[in-house]
């Protein structure tokens, strides 16, 4: 940031009046004050990256044999899974949830139900990996994805570079059970699941490919941080610059040179 002479000379006064016995007290308070404002600021913005490594660990070594995907280690984790020379894919099976925020309170029954069913597979030999996603706490991770709340993401999962498939399925967050998922691998969930080849793809994707994932999760996460008035008045800046900018191109395209030996015309 840039001072100016003026600028450093009209702040002489205040530093003057901050060392003034008198003045001190009120410009410590009045520090106090935008420091508290400041703090109480920052604490409202949610965390992108929270993750509790305790939690985790013992989710994982525990009945469940469950997985806590973040931001840093989802990558590490399912290919974690893939030996080098493999050519059958390791198969993940990913809840996609939430809490009060991204789900309203509403995924506490899919949650229980694959709990219960990573409880069965992790006793079953040649059962799907888990792995849980919870957006409220990964919302990076989430957008980077495009993944909604109240989703299973089954991958498929081979050694790199070859190309991994993924199959996306919406629960019904009212009615779900351990049941439910179990059938839904014993019957085949390619016939019911929707092969996932868009944008967003997190490994076959262009945003992936050209490593813009996370860049695009944080931009989108930012912008979900900002009121509907901000995003407004941001978008009605783009416009009016938008709209000066064409209406000086189409004076200046109005403004035709003289002829030559023929003197411009007086203003």
């Amino acid at each position: 940031m840039r001072f100016s002479k003026t600028s450093a000379i009209l702040s002489l006064p205040l530093l003057a009046a901050a060392d003034v016995p008198e003045y001190q007290a009120q410009f410590e308070n009045y520090l106090g004050q935008a420091q508290s404002f400041l703090g109480n600021v920052a604490s409202k913005i949610p965390h992108p990256n929270r993750h509790d490594p305790v939690a985790a660990a013992e989710a994982k070594a525990g009945s469940l044999n469950l997985d806590i995907l973040t931001l840093n280690n989802w990558k590490e984790t399912l290919y974690g899974s893939v030996k080098p020379e493999s050519t059958t894919p390791e198969e993940w099976w990913v809840l996609i949830t939430g809490g009060n925020k991204t789900c309203f309170g509403h995924c506490g029954r899919i949650e229980t139900a694959f709990n219960e069913t990573a409880g069965k597979w992790a006793v079953t030999p040649g059962s799907p990996h888990t792995a849980l996603v919870n957006c409220e706490d990964q919302p990076v991770l989430c957008n980077s994805w495009s993944a909604p709340v109240g989703a299973l993401w089954i991958f498929e999962v081979l050694p790199e570079p070859a190309p991994v498939e993924i199959y996306t399925k919406r629960l019904n967050l009212t009615t779900v059970t351990t049941d439910d998922i179990v059938a839904l691998r014993d019957d085949g969930f390619k016939s019911s699941a929707k092969l996932h080849d868009g944008f967003f793809h997190p490994f076959n994707g262009p945003l992936a490919k050209n490593g813009l994932s996370a860049p695009v999760g944080w931009v989108l996460w930012v912008f979900n941080l900002l009121p509907s008035w901000a995003f407004m008045i941001l978008i009605s800046i783009f416009s009016r610059s938008m709209m000066s900018n064409r209406l000086n191109q189409q004076m200046d395209g109005g403004r035709r040179p003289a002829a030559a030996g023929q003197a411009a015309p007086r203003r």
